[in-house]
């Protein structure tokens, strides 16, 4: 048996009509940047958080950058950044002129070390970028605490985790922003790039939507240099369409979580995540021995795994030049040779999911687990 880590064919199939619809809509009215499908898309999302606006961009990467622009953020600033998570995180803060600050997970949620975090904040920290990493939400209420004593922003990178919930509050809806991604393969996918930014703030809310349209509210009423990142009219009507399904996939991805929980309990660390939060299991990454092993071994079964990720941040290439040392992150240097990511999915079957537990059981039985 096969089993995709990501099917987005069996996701369309269920969705075909709908689609097609959403897509021949816009088709016929020609209508391919802005219009009524973005602002349906960025109420409606909005809505779905509870948050007062949605901005729609270019894609998640665009999100974190133009928040934190929109947020003052640029040269001479500190951001604090997590050691493990995927380089966008990063990225948008170099964009900016800003300088990365990595700290180190914690050894069970993966999320950001609160300890690590304390020590690193100077004066010059301006912004936390807090990554809700795999779906899995972080503890908010330290973070908030500590932004208000220190006057930091705090800007969700929400890409990973649609619809998570900390103490009954979506992420993303939580700090000064949110960043979402809508990478096809997200919980909530457009069929190319997109991503938004949510806030609670109507001058972030402006500041944000004019950056992201060459600095501007009229046509040519430029007020400063922007960007231009938008979310096109084709990539909102699919969204609109996959929105209403979030929920569900949602559910089936918890259910999934659960089995495998229930099932490697006492074979592999499974995911942990505090009784405050509601993970919505973007991805489901376990602790395995011979890790490298096992996820050739799946392979051959026609099981396909992932790691996320490979190489802490620090120790990239792209940030040699920082000179970090592993016993700088001993946390995220160590999981990076032990953590795989099983495969789980809103279309994902019963069959699927048994096929995946008991050839991983059987694996790791024979290879020192």
């Amino acid at each position: 048996m096969q089993v995709k880590f990501v099917d987005l064919i069996a996701q369309y199939n269920e969705l075909r009509p709908q689609i097609d619809s959403a897509i021949a809509r816009v088709l016929e009215s020609a209508i391919f940047i802005g219009g009524s499908e973005k602002t349906e898309f960025e109420s409606s999302f909005s809505r779905y958080l509870g948050a007062k606006h949605c901005i729609g961009v270019g894609n998640g990467t665009d999100a974190l950058y133009i928040a934190l622009k929109s947020t003052g953020i640029g040269a001479g600033n500190e951001v604090i950044v997590p050691a493990n998570t995927f380089i966008a995180t990063a990225e948008a803060v170099e964009m900016t002129g800003a300088k990365v600050v990595f700290v180190d997970c914690c050894e069970h949620s993966y999320n950001l070390s609160l300890e690590d975090l304390k020590s690193k904040v100077t004066i010059n920290t301006k912004a936390i970028i807090p990554v809700h990493l795999y779906g899995n939400p972080v503890d908010m209420e330290p973070l908030l605490d500590i932004a208000r004593k220190n006057n930091i922003a705090i800007i969700e990178d929400a890409a990973q985790a649609h619809g998570a919930q900390i103490n009954n509050i979506k992420v993303g809806t939580i700090g000064h922003a949110g960043c979402f991604s809508f990478f096809p393969g997200k919980n909530l996918g457009a069929y190319g790039d997109g991503g938004a930014i949510v806030t609670n703030s109507d001058e972030l809310a402006l500041k944000a939507r004019m950056y992201a349209n060459h600095g501007r509210n009229n046509k040519y009423d430029h007020e400063f240099v922007g960007v231009n990142s938008r979310l096109d009219s084709l990539q909102a009507a699919i969204l609109n369409v996959k929105l209403e399904f979030l929920e569900k996939w949602t559910h089936r991805r918890r259910a999934i979580a659960e089995y495998y929980n229930e099932k490697l309990k006492n074979i592999v660390e499974t995911p942990e995540a505090s009784p405050k939060a509601k993970h919505v299991y973007h991805l489901y990454v376990i602790k395995v021995p011979n890790r490298d092993k096992v996820k050739m071994l799946l392979q051959e079964k026609e099981i396909s795994t992932g790691i996320h990720y490979p190489i802490p941040l620090p120790f990239t290439k792209a940030y040699r030049f920082l000179n970090h040392q592993p016993d700088e992150f001993p946390l995220a240097y160590s999981l990076k040779d032990q953590i795989l990511s099983l495969p789980i999915h809103g279309s994902m079957s019963d069959l699927e999911v048994e096929y995946t537990t008991l050839q991983l059981i059987d694996i790791l039985k024979h290879n020192g687990a």
